[in-house]
């Protein structure tokens, strides 16, 4: 490891611990581990920063708590699946209005999600369009099949941005997962054919390298969400039954 590693240890505006876990993160930027890839043992990453094992052991679980670490016991410390990303990065969990979120957050959806359709459909390559099709067939399986599809209709989500190519749009990916399950909660899923159906077209769109498609597809999507929910909320004041 490089001296430069260790630079930020004489910071005093962070404890050893948080020091030492900046000092790993930088290791994993510098050296290109992946998800999955393992760390060095506490023994070696000890000798290596020069600190106790306690200190590593603690900066170790600084970074589980923020996803960028996995310890699997009896195997070792491995690098997240989404490191750093976390499911509720933003506290959205703590909002008393939920249904008011719900809202704000399909706002904010309706004017991402069609530019992402619509770029996913201009850059996926084949790898992308097989695992999209591969989600799109499985939210269609577990509707069909009368099981619970939201784990599966958020990873369809993680599938179109991953087709953009785009560094920064994976990294939105929790907002519009946190919106896509807050609304099966509050709708209690109730959208199961218009999914099945409107997935088919945005999946569609997007292997056909189709933008426009792409893009009006992911909008009446958005606007069957939107119309839900106002139901919902029309349903909570009592405007019509159960």
């Amino acid at each position: 490891m490089e001296n430069r590693y260790f630079e930020t240890l004489k910071a005093k505006d962070a404890s050893l611990p948080e020091q030492v876990a900046e000092q790993i993160s930088q290791l994993i930027v510098e050296r290109r581990l992946e998800s999955g890839a393992k760390l060095p043992n506490e023994f070696e990453l000890a000798a290596q920063l020069n600190v106790g094992r306690g200190t590593v052991r603690e900066a170790v679980k600084l970074l589980v708590s923020r996803n960028v670490l996995v310890i699997r016991r009896g195997l070792g410390t491995y690098i997240a699946s989404r490191p750093g990303q976390v499911d509720d990065p933003l506290g959205f969990a703590y909002y008393p209005d939920q249904l008011r979120l719900s809202m704000d957050l399909l706002e904010v959806r309706a004017n991402l999600e069609p530019w992402v359709a619509g770029t996913a459909a201009q850059r996926a390559t084949q790898e992308n369009m097989d695992a999209l099709r591969e989600m799109c067939l499985l939210v269609e399986r577990d509707i069909l099949e009368g099981r619970d599809h939201l784990a599966h209709d958020v990873e369809f989500h993680v599938r179109i941005a991953q087709c953009t190519q785009n560094l920064v749009v994976p990294e939105l990916i929790p907002i519009i997962t946190y919106a896509v399950g807050l609304f099966g909660k509050l709708t209690g899923n109730s959208l199961r054919s218009e999914t099945i159906i409107d997935h088919r077209a945005i999946a569609d769109a997007i292997c056909a390298h189709d933008p426009d498609r792409a893009e009006q597809a992911m909008r009446r999507h958005m606007e069957l969400n939107r119309a839900e929910l106002e139901r919902v909320a029309r349903e909570q004041r009592g405007e019509i039954g159960r």
